[in-house]
């Protein structure tokens, strides 16, 4: 049986790209998306003046559970973040003359209407 309905993995590239489109749009520039390495995995990383900004991408498509967006990036999965930020700092000598940030961008709503929140320093190590 065929579903017509979007993926989960669609959904989460849909996502992404318009947090892409959207940073870009606030003059970040992008560095890397969907960087990887055995700790984890950053959505986006960018490069905000002179600070690397690391960027978790969450999307819920009930705007009820707007704020759960947020809360899905929990103690566990913020230092998951900050390992795979380290080692990416590590492995990149480049960005270590910068300050590094930990954003979030939560969407909600539909493809066609979609609502974006876009927090800067989100967490911190």
């Amino acid at each position: 049986m065929i579903n017509n309905s979007i993926t989960a993995v669609s959904q989460g590239q849909w996502a992404e790209n318009l947090a892409h489109n959207y940073l870009c749009q606030q003059g970040l520039k992008p560095i890397e998306r969907n960087f990887r390495c055995k700790t984890g995995e950053i959505d986006l990383i960018f490069l905000d003046k002179t600070i690397v900004a690391f960027i978790e991408v969450r999307y819920r498509k009930n705007s009820r559970i707007y704020g759960g967006s947020l809360e899905s990036i929990d103690f566990r999965k913020q230092q998951r973040i900050i390992k795979t930020a380290t080692y990416y700092l590590h492995t990149h000598k480049w960005a270590q003359q910068f300050s590094c940030r930990f954003d979030a961008v939560l969407i909600s709503g539909n493809t066609t209407n979609p609502q974006l929140s876009w927090i800067s320093d989100a967490f911190r190590i």
